[in-house]
């Protein structure tokens, strides 16, 4: 019973894709898009821009549910970019329960009113059979970049290549003839199951999106390209890096004159302080006996409080002190 509920499932969602008029793009209906169990991916769905205007959404063949662009979900977002003539399907959060066929799809409001842009088959892995250390690159305009593809050994003796989605040229691994660009470059290492992709000279037209491929197994990367540095800030980066070390060069001997100048200044009233505590160091002591006793005035050398001043100690005597009445 459960077999027939799913041969009949299958009918109908084959016979509900000939009465719309589907047109697909076979040449990238084989590939199969590889992510790690509990990841993200996004992926590119390319149209011409006549289409612009049109309504378009991502079909899964799951649960037959059709999200339009520019919605935002938890787990989902399909936004358009009309800028781009793309738009673009973010999974995240990703499961074994969603391997399965999903598809691109563009209401053309034309003849054929379907037009299946992009279909691929979503795999879930622990470890992925063709993954990238980096899924977003970006570099500027004459330039470099280097992408580095990872892949399985069950891949090892597949055709490796970097391909760009909007107009499906591909660069392959090992081939030397004049149809490849030459400023993209692509090594294999057989030993490490990966392959490095160096793209030289990138010019602004080099943005977009490309994927690296092992057989039929891929994964996207998104590539920025920025405008090359103008001389007016390559002027202005260059005098910040001359300028930057001198100012705070000069600050600093400007500190140092700053405590040169206050140490000097501050040295003379030091010399003062200590001369006039130097004089100070012989004191007379005045001694008061009984009122009725001689006042007795002794002269002590504080410097040297053992050794008796020349001509031995003098004592000398004054009239009794008078109390005032």
């Amino acid at each position: 019973m459960a077999a027939y509920t799913k041969t009949k499932m299958f009918y109908i969602s084959i016979g509900f894709w000939l009465i719309l008029g589907v047109e697909c793009y076979s040449g990238w209906s084989k590939y199969i898009l590889t992510v790690q169990t509990g990841g993200s991916v996004t992926i590119p769905c390319h149209y011409d821009k006549k289409y612009t205007q049109q309504k378009k959404y991502w079909f899964s063949e799951i649960d037959k549910s059709n999200t339009y662009t520019n919605t935002t979900e938890e787990n989902l977002s399909v936004i358009d970019h009309p800028d781009q003539s793309l738009f673009t399907v973010t999974m995240r959060n990703l499961h074994n329960n969603q391997n399965g066929d999903y598809y691109c799809v563009l209401e053309t409001g034309e003849q054929s009113p379907i037009n299946t842009i992009y279909k691929l088959y979503l795999k879930i892995q622990s470890v992925p059979d063709v993954s990238v250390v980096n899924s977003s690159v970006s570099g500027r305009e004459g330039g470099d970049i280097s992408v580095q593809c990872l892949y399985s050994s069950e891949y090892q003796n597949e055709v490796k290549q970097w391909c760009r989605y909007k107009d499906q040229s591909c660069y392959t691994v090992g081939r030397t003839d004049t149809s490849q660009n030459p400023s993209v470059q692509i090594s294999d290492d057989d030993g490490g199951r990966s392959f490095t992709v160096l793209m030289t000279g990138l010019r602004l037209t080099d943005s977009g999106w490309y994927f690296c491929s092992a057989g039929e197994a891929l994964n996207p990367v998104h590539l920025t390209v920025t405008e090359a540095e103008s001389d007016k800030e390559k002027n202005t980066n260059y005098d910040l890096n001359v300028w930057l070390p001198v100012s705070a060069a000069l600050l600093l001997l400007f500190f140092l004159f700053v405590v040169f100048i206050w140490r000097w200044r501050r040295r003379p009233k030091q010399d003062e302080q200590q001369i006039r505590e130097r004089n100070g160091s012989r004191t007379i002591d005045t001694i008061y006996s009984k009122p009725e006793d001689p006042v007795i005035y002794s002269t002590i050398n504080d410097e040297n409080p053992n050794k008796p001043p020349a001509g031995g100690t003098i004592y000398s005597t004054v009239a009794p002190h008078q109390q005032q009445q």
